[in-house]
């Protein structure tokens, strides 16, 4: 996509969310009349994932921001009302209510809770849907018509970690799976268990909820020890997972932790300290030390980022493909609604996301929703993450 032909204006709202409002052009909305492109933004910036939920809200509406200066997609600058719900499902859905009313053409959601609950109701209303969540439930067009996951689903990204973890081992060897204790949390638990046997990866598997709130997790851990644990997975965010990699060190534990998605990053590094040295993460979206394509792109756009985190960048990416989307509807000179949306994602073919998403392609069909099934294994070395593996599929 030729990125200068977009653009968007930020503006913080009254009630401190942030938002997007455009200047001149046809203010009746951005669904025929060439005017603004309404989206709704629903955000966790204050919730139980807000140690990440605010760097990539931060990601995406910095990408709308940088696209609306460049001249707007197609001159329709993007009017984008971005609200924090905390983590909490009736709040997303009273936002999903008002952005309805606001005839937004499209919605940039966040948790796997309520991305699930609100699947029904934007295919009733057609109205497209990424996400933070890459819960598999959401790939299949069958169940989900509106919903795009642009990255490997959560069980996707375990498949990724325990064939590493059947490499790395050489032989059996038994995994624990810390999670939190939630869909997200759960989403790719039971997959896990059904790759290592269709896989007969030889693997021990065990899952644990992590409790919310905990000081410590050495309670959760005295009992992966006891199934002979030396593999730990994590799905939670960065801040427990941190906790998990001090009390291993703390406790003299022989446990390699493998992070996905939501605790692979520089949180997790930051709040580890030197406990993080050493452990794996499979992270779908490249982090800033990767140096791919995209982020020489960011780096010229936006001031200091360098120091972006991954959640930061993973915000940026998703809109840029959900803008290209947008883009080609614009483009074949038809209506901008939700559906068209929808069939040009489907229809497009490969998207090139310049190394920020796994190989550095997303592609949709009418029969898979499913963006990607790749992701980067990187090892924390130095208090980086260092790349091991680029494009790791199942």
């Amino acid at each position: 996509m030729n990125r200068t032909t977009i653009r968007a204006t930020l503006a913080m709202t009254a009630i401190a969310s942030l938002s997007l409002t455009a200047c001149g052009g046809d203010e009746e909305g951005g669904g025929d009349g060439g005017g603004p492109i309404k989206l709704g933004v629903i955000a966790d910036l204050t919730g139980a994932t807000g140690d990440v939920g605010k760097p990539y809200n931060e990601g995406m509406m910095a990408y709308i921001e940088h696209v609306n200066s460049e001249g707007g997609i197609e001159g329709r600058k993007i009017e984008a009302m971005s609200n924090d719900y905390a983590y909490e499902v009736p709040k997303a859905e009273e936002l999903y209510k008002q952005y309805l009313n606001d005839d937004v053409v499209a919605i940039q959601g966040w948790g796997t809770g309520d991305t699930e609950a609100l699947h029904g109701r934007v295919a009733s209303d057609k109205l497209p849907f990424m996400s933070g969540s890459f819960a598999e439930s959401l790939t299949d067009p069958g169940e989900a018509p509106y919903n795009f996951v642009v990255a490997p689903t959560y069980s996707d990204q375990m498949r990724i970690a325990l064939n590493w973890i059947a490499d790395d081992a050489g032989g059996d060897a038994q995994v624990a799976v810390l999670h939190h204790d939630s869909p997200f949390g759960q989403a790719p638990v039971e997959d896990g268990k059904k790759w290592i046997d269709e896989k007969g990866l030889g693997l021990g598997y065990q899952s644990y909820a992590m409790p919310a709130g905990s000081a410590n997790y050495v309670g959760v851990l005295q009992q992966a020890k006891s199934q002979g644990a030396k593999y730990v997975v994590i799905q939670n965010v960065a801040s427990p997972a941190a906790q998990v990699a001090k009390d291993i060190k703390a406790q003299g534990l022989d446990m390699k932790v493998v992070c996905l998605n939501w605790c692979s990053n520089e949180g997790f590094i930051t709040t580890a300290g030197d406990a993080a040295e050493g452990h794996m993460m499979v992270q779908p979206f490249a982090p800033m030390s990767a140096g791919k394509d995209g982020h020489k792109e960011i780096t010229e756009a936006v001031d200091g980022a360098d120091g972006k985190s991954v959640a930061w960048v993973q915000g940026w990416a998703v809109m840029d493909v959900m803008a290209q989307g947008m883009e080609k509807v614009i483009k074949d000179g038809n209506e901008l609604t939700g559906e068209n949306i929808k069939a040009a994602l489907e229809s497009m073919g490969e998207i090139d996301t310049k190394g920020l998403i796994g190989d550095g392609t997303v592609q949709f069909s009418e029969d898979s929703h499913r963006g990607s099934d790749s992701a980067g294994v990187y090892q924390v070395k130095d208090g980086k993450l260092a790349e091991v593996t680029a494009g790791a599929t199942p």
